[in-house]
Order: C-alpha cells, then structure tokens, then sequence
C-alpha cells in the first residue's frame, strides 16, 4: 500500500511554520530581548504581517478554493516574501556599508521640541548592527529565510501544478 503525499500542502505549511515562528521571534527579539529596530526592521516584518494571514487563510481553505483563487492567493504571498528578502539584502547591504540606508534612518526632523525628543523612543540606525551570529546580522537571516520561505511557496505552487496534470 502505497500514501500519497500532498507534498504542496507540506511545503506551503513548512513556509507558514517557518514565517511564523521568526516574526514571533523578531517580534519576541524585541519585547522580552530589548532589541530596538530600526525603520528598516519594521519594514521587513510587513510581508510576514500581510503574507501569514493570507497563508493561513489559504491553508485552511485548502481543499475548497477554486484553483485559480489559489493560485492568485499562493503568488501574492510569494510575492510577499521574495520582497521581504529583497528588504533584508537592502538592509544588509546597509549594515555593511554597502550603500545608504533610507534617511528615515538617520535624519533628523526641524521642528522638533525638546518635550517631543523626551517622549521618543531611542531611535536605531539602520546600519547599527545590534545582534550577529555566525557573522550574519538578522537582516542577513531574515533575508535567507524569507528567501527560502519564498522557495517553499515556489515548490507548492510548482507540485500544484504537477499534480493537476
């Protein structure tokens, strides 16, 4: 006896699994670590913010969406993440000097009071690298993992399509 694997369904819930516990860990890197992000860091966790619901929609609707909705729902998300891993190459490219990180990063407004610059919270440049491991910063990782979120979703998409031929 032979079992079918639904391998597009395990790679699409591979990709959820894993986006979700590293925004549960940025986010937890954040509150319970201390870690400050940067413009840069709160950019790149935007796809996981827009792309986890939308997966999560599509996974539990797995068996009743219309294949093109499908196909449109699993783009969109790919979509997402292959932009979040272009964010996190920028950002690391950043970090390393590179290039320029966005001014939003590192400029600094006119009219400011020094009652508004008290109510501030500390401010992290975005090529302030807070935390390495391995030599690779968490844009660094955040742009491999997103990368191979991306892949994930590819290969859903991809055994779809096999297995609808």
């Amino acid at each position: 006896m032979t079992f079918s694997r639904p391998l597009d369904k395990i790679a699409a819930g591979l990709a959820f699994v894993l986006g979700l516990v590293t925004i549960l860990g940025a986010l937890g890197s954040q509150y319970i670590g201390g870690l400050q992000p940067c413009e840069l860091c709160l950019e790149q966790r935007l796809p996981y913010y827009w792309g986890l619901p939308l997966l999560a929609l599509v996974l539990i609707l797995w068996n009743r969406l219309p294949l093109t909705a499908w196909y449109v729902a699993m783009t969109i998300v790919a979509a997402l993440f292959a932009w979040g891993a272009y964010l996190g190459g920028f950002h690391s490219g950043v970090e390393w000097g590179f290039w320029p990180g966005p001014t939003a990063c590192t400029g600094v407004g006119n009219d400011l009071s020094m009652d508004m610059l008290n109510d501030l919270q500390p401010v992290i440049g975005c090529d302030v690298v807070q935390f390495r491991f391995l030599g690779i910063s968490l844009a660094g990782y955040n742009a491999l993992i997103s990368a191979a979120i991306t892949l994930l979703l590819g290969l859903s998409i991809l055994f779809q399509t096999r297995n609808k031929s």
